[in-house]
Order: C-alpha cells, then structure tokens, then sequence
C-alpha cells in the first residue's frame, strides 16, 4: 500500500522541493499540498493521510496549532523546523522525526523510512502531547547573538544592538547605530530564531527591532514608514499588510 502523504508549508519552493524528494519514492503517494495551516486542517480532514510533512513556523496557525487542533486519530507527522541540529537531536525521542530546514533528501528519506517500518508494523501514530509540550519549551528560548562578517572578521553581534535586519542584492544585512554588516542568513531564518516579541516583520525584506523604532511615519500615499532610532534618523518601510498587523500589536 503506498503512503498517502500531504505536504504543508507556506513558502512554494519549499513546498516544490519536498516533492520533488517524495516523487523519488515509489511507496509515497502525494494526496494534496497546504500552504497554510486551515488549509493543511481541512485537507488532513478530508484525505486521511498517513503522512503529513508539516512546516513549524507558518502565518495564522502555525503546525503546533494544526495538530493541537486534530480531532482525528493523528497521521505520522514529521515536522520541518529551522532550529539548529543539536535542538532537533535534543528533542527527537523516536515517535516523530524533525527535519531541518533546507531540507536534505537523504533526512527526508530517513524520515520516510521510519514511518514506513511503523506502518509496516500496524503501529499507531503516536500521542504528540509529550513531544508538543517540549517543542512549546524549547520555542521560548530565543539566540541573543548573531555572527556577522566584518572585512575577514567574523564578529559575534547582539542582536539587542541590531536595529534592523534587510535585505540588499539578496544578502542580508544587520544594520546597528554604527554600521550594516552581513550575515550568512535569510530572514526567514532570522525571523525563526529571534525573539518575536522584540523583531517585528515589517516588510518581505526587512526585520526590524521594535526597541529601536522611534516613531512610525504616515506617508501622503497611506502607507507607513518606521523611524529608527540611530543618528541618520534611518526609516524602514511597512507594507499595508504588516502595517495592519502592527496598529493591532501596538494600538496605535
């Protein structure tokens, strides 16, 4: 009997690589695609899979709200995360498998692998309560430093003095009082690591420090730019969405 899998994950790409992956296996079935949370509920609802490949940090419900929110017997899930290696290894315990992201076809192999053997051998998925609450844990403990590159030096920033992370020519850059230095980071990655509470997203290229926004500027055209906090009165655009997402945040 083939694996019937759904593969859950906001970025298309992303999405698209997987698939690619599973499409290199013959036992796998690809039963349909999410690329949200509500989605992946409903679809899981209606195609029963016995696989969900499940991204971890998503918009609106992220994948721990997903299975929080089954009331279905559970399917094998193996969740995509963006923490480091030694986290993921802290945190398997045999029952669910984790991948880190960018995902690596042998890991997503392996990944198949041991659910093929518990479905092989009639074992059940198992109970996430344990793994959820550990997972919840280790979401709360948030990187405090950040390594940049300087000339042929690596410097090692707090990211409590990073202003904004943005995006120029596809690299990103950590802009702090005195200089933007870059790093070997997407913001995506930036945006999983750090402490949400403190790093807001202001725009698809642009991560910015809320201790650091002095003064959020309408513009004639209805948008917003955010006024930071260093000597050349830098600003930071905010697009309409994340603008709406900010005013609810801030009551402003």
């Amino acid at each position: 009997m083939p694996i019937r899998t759904l593969v859950v994950d906001d970025e298309a790409l992303a999405r698209d690589r997987l698939t690619g992956f599973l499409a290199g296996l013959a036992d796998v079935q690809i039963v349909g695609h999410a690329g949200d949370g509500v989605q992946a509920l409903e679809l899981i609802e209606q195609e029963r899979p016995d696989l969900v490949f499940l991204d971890v940090r998503m918009p609106g419900m992220d994948g721990f709200e997903v299975l929080k929110a089954l009331r279905l017997p559970l399917p094998h899930v193996v969740l995509a995360t963006a923490y480091d290696e030694y986290a993921i290894r802290a945190f398997e315990i045999g029952a669910v498998d984790y991948l880190l992201k960018p995902l690596a076809r042998r890991r997503v192999e392996e990944a198949v692998g041991r659910v093929r053997d518990r479905l092989a051998g009639n074992r059940p998925a198992p109970d996430l309560d344990v793994v959820l609450r550990r997972l919840e844990e280790r979401r709360k403990v948030h990187v405090t430093q950040v390594p940049v590159h300087s000339g042929k030096r690596i410097l090692v920033l707090p990211v409590a003095d990073v202003l904004w992370f943005g995006v120029e020519y596809r690299l990103v850059y950590a802009h702090t009082h005195e200089r933007a230095h870059m790093t070997n980071y997407t913001l995506r990655e930036l945006e999983e690591r750090l402490d949400p509470e403190a790093f807001f997203r202001a725009h698809k290229s642009s991560l910015v420090n809320l201790r650091h926004v002095k003064e959020i500027v309408p513009s004639f055209d209805g948008r917003h730019k955010l006024l930071m906090r260093d000597q050349a009165g830098s600003e930071v655009a905010l697009s309409r969405a994340q603008a709406r997402e900010l005013r609810a945040r801030l009551r402003w």
